[in-house]
C-alpha cells in the first residue's frame, strides 16, 4: 500500500504563494503520474495539475495555468505544485494523487488514479 503525505497548506491573502508538497511513502513504488485535485465547499472535486513520472509531461487545467507549476522529484517520490498568484477561488481542499499505471500524458480524470492523500487545506482571503 502506498501513502501520500501532503503539506504546505495554509492561510493567504490574494496575490500572494504556496508551495504543495506531497511524498509518497513506499520508495519502490514506480510512479507513473501523480496529481493535484481540489474540492471547494459545495462544489465537486476538480483537476487543477499532473506530472508524468520523470517530469517529462505535464498538464494544467485552464483556471490555474500560468499561475500553478507542478513538478516532481523522483529519488524522493515526491510531487510540488508551487502555486502564485493566488486567488480567492483558489480556496479547496487539495489531494494529491498518484498512480503506477499511467503512461505518457498524465490524465485528468481523477478515476485513474489509485492513491489519494488525505487533503491540505488552501486558503485565500480577498
Amino acid at each position: 500500500q502506498v501513502q501520500l503525505v501532503e503539506s504546505g497548506g495554509g492561510l493567504v491573502q490574494a496575490g500572494g504563494s504556496l508551495r504543495l508538497s506531497c511524498a509518497a511513502s513506499r520508495r519502490a513504488f514506480r510512479i507513473g503520474a501523480m496529481g493535484w485535485f481540489r474540492q471547494a465547499p459545495g462544489k465537486e472535486r476538480e483537476f487543477a495539475a499532473a506530472i508524468s513520472g520523470g517530469g517529462g509531461s505535464t498538464r494544467y487545467a485552464d483556471s490555474v495555468k500560468g499561475r500553478f507549476t507542478i513538478s516532481g522529484d523522483d529519488a524522493k517520490n515526491t510531487v510540488y505544485l508551487q502555486m502564485n498568484s493566488l486567488k480567492p477561488e483558489d480556496t479547496a481542499v487539495y489531494y494529491c494523487a498518484a498512480d503506477s499505471n499511467i503512461v505518457g500524458m498524465p490524465t485528468s480524470e481523477g478515476s485513474e488514479y489509485e492513491y489519494w492523500g488525505q487533503g491540505t487545506q488552501v486558503t485565500v482571503s480577498s
